[in-house]
């Protein structure tokens, strides 16, 4: 069997993964199903992550997400620790004014409402983790080209704001790496002037040249129309949005009526497609090397829905599986479906096609990460000390 060429998957295939990724962690709190579906996030990218500087930068999600954790662990231990009978310990109470009725500080702290703390962050950190994965495996650029016509003036602002994140990761790697070519040491005394504001005003003008060259290149033009047309497609476009909005909340929330639920979310889908295809008419573009759509790309998509459809059955099955009793208070366990669902969403490290190795530069010729190098050291020398 001869193997498969490399090239990049369409930026949009690993977004709808990631969100069906994401879906399956709001329809579960058990800490083991989450800490499965984090793994599954984890191996894909680091099975199909580029070379590029901003793919190399998960561990920066992974850090924030235990932060998270221990945020939330922090304010219920401070604010909200007395739901359960089974008390560790009682911190000393703070008597509020009666305008602060309802909210109590400190106090006796329960096993259970620090279980249900670490529940809430492992999920937000689940979620963060699978959206990160979309940073890392995704090019924005490559998904603003992908993205309809009608959406290029939202585009350029989405795109501007995706890309700031993978720009930190990348900004703070360069300045690190400037930092030590300069022999700086890494006491805490100037990582505020030396790396915080030099990966901050980096990072805020990539992204700002990023705009600038998109708008210099004439993206986003648009051919004369009539006014009530622009109107029409507008309304259109607006209506399927705030389809779509509530459609998806329906779905994530049980507790919504089924009519806000996936009728919402089809209607609100028609009217954006027609209201998406009738405003493209205005926009005249030519896109050069446009990414393909192949079987891969349905492959993975069809990984992220499957695993979301499996845990959305579940908690409707196996309600006592995906949401854990804390009163009284019970071992969590895996269920089939969940563990079918992880092997479902750990499938495109596999199916994806493998990426393409970035080809060595010429020694007399500068790479694009040594120029990023000579300007995250002049940010770092303007955030330097004096």
């Amino acid at each position: 069997m001869s193997a498969r060429l490399a090239r990049p998957l369409h930026p949009l295939a690993w977004w709808l993964w990631a969100l069906g990724l994401a879906a399956t962690t709001s329809r579960t709190t058990n800490v083991l199903t989450l800490l499965m579906f984090a793994g599954v996030a984890c191996c894909v990218v680091s099975f199909r992550r580029s070379d590029a500087p901003w793919a190399q930068g998960f561990g920066f999600y992974l850090r924030l997400g235990l932060i998270i954790i221990a945020i939330r662990v922090a304010f219920r231990v401070l604010l909200g620790g007395s739901h359960g009978t089974t008390v560790l310990f009682t911190l000393p109470e703070l008597q509020l004014p009666d305008a602060a009725a309802g909210i109590r500080l400190g106090g006796p702290v329960s096993l259970e409402a620090i279980l249900g703390a670490v529940y809430d962050g492992v999920r937000l950190a689940t979620l963060l983790l699978c959206l990160g994965a979309a940073n890392m495996l995704a090019d924005p650029k490559r998904l603003l080209k992908s993205l309809p016509a009608a959406l290029h003036e939202l585009g350029v602002a989405v795109t501007v704001a995706l890309m700031v994140a993978p720009q930190l990761v990348a900004s703070s790697q360069r300045i690190r790496r400037a930092r030590r070519l300069r022999g700086a040491d890494g006491r805490a005394g100037g990582v505020i002037h030396g790396v915080i504001v030099p990966v901050l005003e980096d990072a805020l003008d990539r992204s700002l040249v990023l705009a600038a060259a998109m708008d210099s290149r004439g993206y986003g033009r648009s051919a004369g129309q009539p006014r009530r047309v622009r109107q029409i497609t507008s309304l259109l476009v607006l209506g399927g949005v705030v389809g779509v909005c509530v459609g998806t909340y329906g779905l994530l929330d049980s507790s919504t009526p089924r009519l806000l639920g996936a009728p919402m979310l089809v209607g609100g889908c028609v009217l954006a497609v027609v209201g998406i295809r009738w405003a493209g008419r205005r926009v005249q573009r030519t896109v050069y090397r446009p990414d393909p759509w192949l079987l891969p790309e349905w492959a993975v998509v069809a990984c992220g829905l499957a695993a979301a459809a499996l845990m959305f059955a579940t908690s409707s099955i196996d309600p006592n599986g995906a949401y854990p009793a804390l009163q009284p208070l019970s071992w969590p366990t895996v269920g089939v479906l969940p563990l079918v669902a992880a092997l479902l969403g750990v499938l495109p490290a596999w199916l994806a096609p493998p990426v393409r190795a970035a080809a060595p530069a010429p020694a007399d010729e500068p790479t694009e990460s040594s120029v990023g190098d000579h300007a995250s050291a002049l940010a770092a020398n303007r955030g330097a000390p004096r």
